[in-house]
């Protein structure tokens, strides 16, 4: 069973994120900030990583920025919810080395789609 790091300061995003995955088959753990996120993927190194951008402490772009430059979880597929649309913020996260940029709100489908998405590009490797 595949686990995904839920990163999310919304608790209400963050819960409906869980349920969608859990019913998925997915092993689910989460963070309520970029911080918290940082250390839970450092010590159970997720095979997903779903990130908020606009959170307290540390913002998605800080997240990916440390977990890109550490060498044991800079391979870690990462996809960014954001209400940020502007194309501007998706340049940045994909320019950071985020594999996928969904904005908000997105589809149950949109999320499935872009995870199975991730998965593929990694078992191609």
């Amino acid at each position: 069973m595949k686990t995904i790091l839920v990163i999310e300061d919304e608790d209400l995003i963050r819960l409906n994120l869980m349920d969608l995955l859990d019913a998925e088959n997915y092993n689910v753990i989460s963070a309520t900030d970029g911080a918290q996120g940082v250390q839970l993927a450092r010590d159970h190194h997720p095979d997903l990583i779903v990130c908020d951008i606009m959170m307290p402490e540390l913002d998605g772009y800080g997240v990916l920025a440390e977990l890109r430059g550490d060498a044991a979880t800079a391979s870690i597929p990462f996809i960014f919810l954001s209400a940020r649309a502007e194309q501007a913020d998706r340049q940045r996260g994909i320019e950071l080395g985020a594999d996928d940029y969904l904005t908000k709100p997105f589809t149950r489908r949109e999320l499935l789609d872009a995870i199975q998405s991730c998965f593929a590009k990694q078992d191609a490797v």
